[in-house]
């Protein structure tokens, strides 16, 4: 397998991913430097996730339009200038915009750094490859908040934006020199109705789910804008079935693997996007450490993630994709309700264990879903199936977020006092639960389901001994 591909994508997609949590960590710090409040701020975090929302699902029309490679570099562009412009930001107004900017690129780096990995990967090795790429979406969350505070603290907030620049240059020059000229399969109108009713949708179920959960708004707000976004995606799916070519193809929901892919997918990050938040949260609380040493014990989790990219080929081809995501899904999620049973005596060595071990399955759980997700899309149709992957992810992770924010807000108005550390656990065993349906999406898929992709053919007869 070409490995400089996906190598090259996915230090891009690492400094989004990174980026997008580095923050967490400095908000107190950004916001004494800018005259606003820590809660204030908050808004930049939902505005970058507004901005993904919005552009995500125009992305793949704009790699068809303008070229993947070409697109792709000048997302990293963007990024850049938008990290340029967070750290000579000196008002809270100045700082949300220019967290918006930074969204725009990084809705066009991941979703489209992923069609030119598709495109550009035979799709027998599509599952290497795609282990290197989910790589950077695992470790990024992991070491952003640890990144964050290391460099606000010994340095200045200003670069955690700043460090951006050269990485963004490398990024351009690799893209440039190494990621091939992939062809345009496809030249179709702009679907503006739709881009403007699935962005309404996207970023109202995204910016509800955020406030609501983060309240950095009254809630009345989030629950206005959440069902803003709930009628716009009804409004959608009607525009969709009478349009010709819709900007988000539902019609790809039709084939059962893509279906699998999404929905199965989608339910297990519930569980994962509501880990990253719980997780530092309990230890802090729970445990008493500073936010150093929490982002120190999940970092862990990243080594495991690593080491997965070196067994996924083999595991796949063994295992099939249906039987790897099912009981892969249900391993995932134990390791979710594990996290509900550490408490302070537990000892450090066991935690960083079972933390390992849950990166591990965690980053093969999604290498496989995002591979089977392509691997019954025809070539031509794969600038269409990459926006409606990407939207799923921010719309889950953000779901994961709200409902280990209101299971927590529940469980504290029951016992009435603040945060306690049965109230983490409880939240972990129900976002485990969450994620342990996911198992049900794969259950009817044949057992040969992506087997191009896979490589796994159990029907296959041995060759005659010669």
């Amino acid at each position: 397998m070409n490995r400089i591909v996906p190598l090259v994508l996915a230090v891009a997609l690492f400094m989004e991913q990174m980026d997008s949590t580095v923050i967490s960590t400095s908000l107190p710090a950004i916001a004494a430097d800018i005259g606003t409040s820590p809660i204030a701020l908050k808004l930049a975090l939902t505005a970058y996730l507004v901005s993904l929302a919005v552009f995500i699902p125009v992305s793949g029309w704009m790699a068809d339009r303008f070229g993947a490679k070409n697109v792709f570099r000048a997302a990293i562009v963007v990024f850049v200038l938008g990290s340029v412009a967070c750290a000579v930001s000196n008002s809270l107004l100045a700082f949300v915009v220019s967290r918006f900017v930074q969204g725009v690129g990084g809705a066009m780096m991941t979703p489209v750094g992923r069609l030119v990995l598709v495109r550009s990967t035979p799709r027998s090795e599509l599952v290497g490859a795609m282990a290197w790429l989910t790589v950077p979406a695992l470790v990024g969350p992991l070491v952003g908040p640890p990144i964050g505070g290391f460099l606000t603290t010994y340095f200045t907030w200003h670069w955690i934006f700043l460090i951006n620049v050269p990485i963004g240059m490398l990024g351009i020059w690799f893209a440039t020199r190494y990621l091939p000229d992939v062809e345009t399969l496809i030249q179709r109108k702009l679907d503006v109705p739709g881009f403007f009713l699935s962005g309404i949708a996207a970023s109202g179920v995204v910016f509800g789910l955020s406030v609501v959960s983060l309240p950095a708004l009254p809630a009345w707000v989030g629950m206005t804008t959440l069902a803003i976004g709930l009628v716009s995606t009804a409004l959608y799916l009607i525009h969709a079935r009478r349009t010709a070519e819709p900007l988000l193809a539902l019609d790809l929901f039709r084939n059962q693997v893509f279906r699998a892919s999404i929905v199965g997918g989608s339910l297990f990050r519930i569980g994962v996007g509501a880990t990253p938040f719980l997780l530092p949260l309990m230890f802090q609380i729970g445990f008493g450490m500073t936010p150093f040493q929490s982002g120190l014990m999940t970092f862990i989790s990243a080594a495991g993630a690593i080491g997965m990219k070196f067994v996924t080929k083999w595991f796949f081809r063994k295992t099939g994709f249906r039987n790897a995501l099912m009981y892969g899904s249900l391993i995932a999620a134990s390791f979710i309700a594990m996290n509900g049973f550490f408490t302070p005596e537990t000892p450090t060595a066991l935690i960083l264990g079972l933390l390992l071990v849950a990166g591990f399955f965690r980053s093969l759980f999604f290498t496989g879903t995002n591979a089977l997700g392509y691997a019954e899309v025809p070539n031509e149709q794969t600038s269409l199936a990459t926006p409606i992957a990407s939207v799923a992810q921010q719309i889950s992770i953000a779901l994961g977020v709200a409902v280990a924010g209101g299971i927590l807000e529940v469980s504290t108005s029951m016992h009435g006092g603040p945060l306690q550390l049965s109230d983490f656990h409880t939240a972990f065993f129900l976002v485990a639960a969450i994620s342990s349906l996911a198992f049900f999406s794969f259950v009817g898929l044949k057992p040969d389901a992506g087997a191009e992709v896979s490589g796994h053919y159990p029907n296959a007869k041995p060759a005659p001994a010669e």
